[in-house]
C-alpha cells in the first residue's frame, strides 16, 4: 500500500511540472508573438506615415542640430575666444595669434544664434499654419561667404593652435581647463572648430531629404530648391576642406591614442591603412601584438598598452616611407608573413590571413610608388632651379607690374624704382635687388639678384624661408591666376566715389566665386578680393557712370565696372551673374562666347 502511494505522489509531482512547462512555453509563444505583433504595427505606422509627418520630422531634425550646433559655437565664440583673449590682453601671447585662430566665429555665432535659431525656432512652433523651410534657409545663403573665410583660414589655424600649444604654457593650460569641462564632452578644441566646416553639407544632406518628401507643387517647392542649389555650391566647394578637416580629426583620435607624444597632428600627414599584426621575433620567430599605423610618408611601429578607456599605443619606432622596400616571405611555422625594410629598421610581420597580407603589402606598394613619383617630380624641378644663372632670362616688362615681385611695396618714380633680377628676370624694388651673385650665363660676373635667386645660388637660407613663410590670400600672384582663369582682364573701377581707375580683374578656375583686382596683370599681391556669392548685380547705367558700366552691391557695399565696350560688359555679366548665385561660371572657351580684346587674351 506504501508502495502505490509513492507511485501515485510520483506520477502528480510529474503531471504538474509537465503542465508547469506547458504554460510556461504558452506563455513565452504568447510573448514572442506579441513582440512580433507590436513590430509588425511599428513596420505598418512607418510604411504608412503621411509626407507632411516627414517633413515635420526632417524639419524638426534641422531644429535640434541647429541648436546643437549653436552651443559648439557659444563654446568656441564665448568660452575659449573669450578667455584666451582676456589672458591676451595681459600680453601673455599676442592678441593676433587668437584672432588668427578664431578667424570670424564670433560672426558666424552671432548669425545662428540671433538670426536663423530664432527664425526655425518660430517656424516649428507655427508648422501647422506655415508648413516649409526653404524661405528661412534662403536666408543662410547670403551668410555662406562667412563660411568660405573660415574654411580658408582653417590649415592655417590649426597650425597657429599647435604652435602655440607647445610654445606658451599659459595657452596651452587655459584650452586644457577648459575642454575638462562638461561642456566640452571630453573632445578637444581642434574637435570643436571642425564643427562649422561641417555644417554647410549638413543642411544640405537635411535638404535632400526634404526635398524627396516634397510634392512637386507644394509651396515650398521653389525656395528650397533655390536653397538647395546655393547651399550645394559652397559645400562642393568646401569638400577639398572637409576632406582635409576629416583626416584630421583622425590624425587626432590616433594622436590621443599615442598619448598626445607623437608629433603626427599635421594637415600634411595622410592615414592610408591602420591595424593589429603580429611581429616574429628575431632569435626565437616567437610572435607578438603589435599596431601599425601607416602614413604617406611613414610608419609608426607601435605596441598596445593597458587602458580601461579606449586603445592605446607606444610607438617603437618610425619608420620613413623615403628608402622603403617590402617584400613577402616564407616561414612554414608562420604562414601569410612579410617583410617591411627601411632606413631606421626591419621588420617581419604576420597577418591574419592571405588576404590581409596582401591588403597591408599593395597597400604599402602604392605609399612608396607615389612617395618615388613626389620625389621624381621635386628632382625635375631642382633640376630646373639647377640651371638659373646658366640661362638668360625673360625679363617681365616695366608696364606688367606695379609693385615689387618679392616684398610687394608698390614703385613710386623717387624712393622705390624698378630693377630687374638678372637672374629670373622678376621686376624687383633697389632694397630686394641688393645681393649679387656670379651668372655663368654672363661670364661669371657678379650680377645684381633678387634675394630668392642669391639664395639658390649661394645656398644662403632666408630667415623668412626657413620659418616657411605662408602667403595671405591676397598674395597670390596675377600671372599665376591669369593663366587658368573663367575670365580676366582690364576694367576701370570705382568704390565708394573714389575717382576710377584701371584695373585687372580675374575670376580664378581654382576660386570661381571671387573675383581678384590687381592694379597689374603681373602683380604678386592683389589690392582687394570681391567673394561674389550674394552680390545683387545692377547693369543699368548711372548719368554720371562711364558708358558699358555695371555695378556690383552688398548691404552698403557698392562696387562699380566699366568695360572698353558694351559686348565685353555683357561677358563679364554672364560669368558674374551664375557666380553671384553661387553656380560655377563657365570660362568663356567653354561658352564660345567671350572674347577678350588682342591685348587681354595675350595675357590670359
Amino acid at each position: 500500500m506504501h508502495n502505490i502511494v509513492v507511485v501515485f505522489f510520483n506520477v502528480c509531482v510529474k503531471y504538474d511540472i509537465i503542465n508547469h512547462y506547458r504554460s510556461l512555453n504558452i506563455n513565452i509563444f504568447m510573448k514572442r508573438q506579441a513582440k512580433e505583433t507590436d513590430k509588425d504595427i511599428k513596420n505598418v505606422f512607418f510604411k504608412y506615415e503621411t509626407n507632411e509627418q516627414k517633413l515635420y520630422k526632417i524639419a524638426n531634425e534641422l531644429l535640434q542640430t541647429e541648436k546643437a550646433y549653436v552651443a559648439r559655437l557659444n563654446l568656441l565664440d564665448k568660452v575659449f575666444y573669450a578667455k584666451l583673449i582676456e589672458e591676451a590682453r595681459k600680453d601673455t601671447f599676442p592678441m593676433d595669434v587668437v584672432k588668427n585662430i578664431f578667424s570670424n566665429i564670433s560672426s558666424i555665432h552671432t548669425f545662428h544664434s540671433q538670426f536663423l535659431l530664432p527664425d526655425l525656432e518660430k517656424r516649428m512652433g507655427e508648422w501647422t499654419a506655415t508648413p516649409r523651410i526653404g524661405d528661412i534657409l534662403q536666408k543662410l545663403t547670403p551668410f555662406l561667404k562667412m563660411y568660405a573665410e573660415y574654411v580658408k583660414n582653417f590649415d592655417h589655424a590649426m597650425d597657429l593652435l599647435k604652435q602655440w600649444t607647445d610654445r606658451s604654457p599659459p595657452f596651452k593650460a587655459i584650452i586644457l581647463e577648459i575642454q575638462r569641462q562638461e561642456a566640452c564632452g571630453s573632445l578637444s578644441l581642434q574637435h570643436h572648430m571642425l564643427e562649422p566646416v561641417q555644417r554647410v553639407p549638413r543642411y544640405e544632406m537635411l535638404l535632400k531629404d526634404y526635398l524627396k518628401k516634397l510634392p512637386q507643387d507644394h509651396i515650398d517647392q521653389r525656395d528650397a530648391e533655390k536653397s538647395l542649389e546655393i547651399i550645394a555650391m559652397a559645400a562642393t566647394h568646401s569638400n577639398t576642406a572637409i576632406r582635409k578637416t576629416e583626416n584630421l580629426k583622425k590624425l587626432l583620435e590616433i594622436y590621443e591614442m599615442l598619448g598626445e607624444e607623437e608629433d603626427i597632428v599635421n594637415p600634411s600627414n595622410e592615414l592610408i591603412k591602420e591595424g593589429h599584426i603580429l611581429k616574429l621575433a628575431a632569435r626565437n620567430t616567437s610572435a607578438m601584438d603589435r599596431y601599425l599605423f601607416l602614413f604617406n610618408n611613414m610608419l609608426l611601429y607601435c605596441v598596445p598598452k593597458f587602458s580601461l578607456v579606449g586603445q592605446k599605443f607606444t610607438v617603437r619606432t618610425r619608420i620613413g616611407i623615403e628608402g622603403m622596400k617590402v617584400m613577402e616571405t616564407y616561414n612554414e611555422d608562420y604562414p601569410h608573413t612579410f617583410q617591411v625594410s627601411g632606413k631606421e629598421r626591419t621588420l617581419e610581420l604576420q597577418a591574419s590571413s592571405e588576404q590581409d597580407k596582401e591588403s597591408w603589402i599593395k597597400a604599402f606598394q602604392e605609399t612608396i610608388h607615389i612617395s618615388l613619383q613626389k620625389n621624381e617630380t621635386f628632382k625635375s624641378a631642382s633640376k630646373d632651379i639647377s640651371e638659373l644663372g646658366k640661362r638668360a632670362p625673360r625679363w617681365i616688362r616695366d608696364n606688367e607690374v606695379t609693385m615689387c615681385m618679392k616684398c610687394k611695396e608698390p614703385f613710386n618714380a623717387i624712393t622705390r624704382r624698378r630693377h630687374h633680377c638678372r637672374a629670373c628676370g622678376y621686376v624687383v624694388c633697389w632694397k630686394c635687388s641688393e645681393y649679387k651673385a656670379t651668372l655663368e650665363y654672363d661670364g661669371n660676373k657678379m650680377s645684381k639678384v633678387c634675394k630668392d635667386c642669391f639664395c639658390i645660388l649661394t645656398g644662403h637660407i632666408d630667415s623668412e624661408e626657413r620659418e616657411g613663410k605662408k602667403k595671405g590670400i591676397l598674395e597670390i600672384e596675377a600671372g599665376q591666376f591669369s593663366g587658368n582663369s573663367i575670365m580676366c582682364g582690364f576694367l576701370q573701377y570705382c568704390e565708394k566715389n573714389k575717382p576710377w581707375q584701371k584695373v585687372w580683374c580675374v575670376i580664378p578656375q581654382k576660386e570661381a566665386l571671387v573675383l581678384y583686382l590687381y592694379r597689374a596683370p603681373q602683380d604678386v599681391k592683389a589690392q582687394s578680393t570681391i567673394p561674389l556669392l550674394g552680390y545683387q548685380v545692377e547693369d543699368s547705367a548711372r548719368p554720371t557712370d562711364p558708358p558699358a558700366s555695371f555695378r556690383l552691391s552688398q548691404s552698403k557695399s557698392v562696387h562699380s565696372f566699366a568695360a572698353e565696350s558694351e559686348d565685353l560688359k555683357q561677358r563679364w555679366l554672364k560669368v558674374i551673374r551664375m557666380a553671384v548665385t553661387g553656380e560655377v561660371p563657365k570660362s568663356p572657351e567653354e561658352n564660345h562666347s567671350t572674347e577678350i580684346t588682342q591685348e587681354q587674351k595675350s595675357r590670359c
